[in-house]
């Protein structure tokens, strides 16, 4: 336990010991099975995460999988990482005595009905932007634009971001040129490190 703790060094469940067992008693009284996931403490409904209990520095929280789902009537949740989060929202806690049981109780169990309504936020689907460079390419060598619908959205992408990322039109044709070769045979940008 001590490695899994050096490794997530965000966790800090030993600062909100007590506070952090008051919890969980909250979250077993919705009958929820306890794991632990990523080095943290998460409850599931079904095998599916409902909430994940953790501490911080500054806080100890309550993070709920679906949160955006919530009603949250109290006002309590924050999203945690708005650049990244879309559904995850978190109940940050100063001290024992800002725990309202049965407010806690009541977020809890509208979460799990959450997850039995089937609510979710479907991931975006990225789309492939395919550099001029490469679309030229593609146009003038049919065997290449074959090879090259061949691949995976993902190993597409890979090429496409590989060489729209160089800054000199230089580097972006050094990089057109190296990926020719690995297109028509198929493969990914990074295969050989997979």
């Amino acid at each position: 336990m001590a490695k899994q703790q050096e490794s997530n060094q965000w966790q800090r469940n030993h600062l909100w010991e007590d506070e952090i067992n008051l919890l969980k008693g909250i979250a077993d009284e919705a009958g929820l099975t306890e794991t632990v996931k990523w080095g943290g403490i998460v409850y599931t409904y079904n095998g599916k995460n409902i909430v994940g209990i953790g501490g911080f520095k500054e806080y100890f929280t309550l993070w709920f999988f679906k949160g955006v789902f919530l009603r949250d009537e109290a006002g309590m949740l924050v999203n945690a990482n708005e650049e990244n989060t879309k559904s995850l929202r978190q109940w940050r806690f100063s001290s024992k005595e800002d725990i309202n049981r049965n407010l806690v109780l009541q977020y809890i169990l509208e979460a799990v009905e959450v997850e039995k309504a089937g609510l979710e936020i479907k991931p975006e689907k990225k789309q492939t932007v395919i550099p001029v460079l490469l679309q030229d390419s593609l146009d003038k060598n049919n065997e290449l634009a074959a090879a090259f619908q061949q691949l995976t959205p993902y190993k597409q992408r890979e090429y496409c971001e590989h060489i729209e990322s160089a800054k000199r039109e230089e580097t972006k044709l050094l990089r057109l040129e190296k990926c020719l070769e690995g297109i028509l045979k198929g493969k990914g940008l990074h295969d050989k490190y997979r």
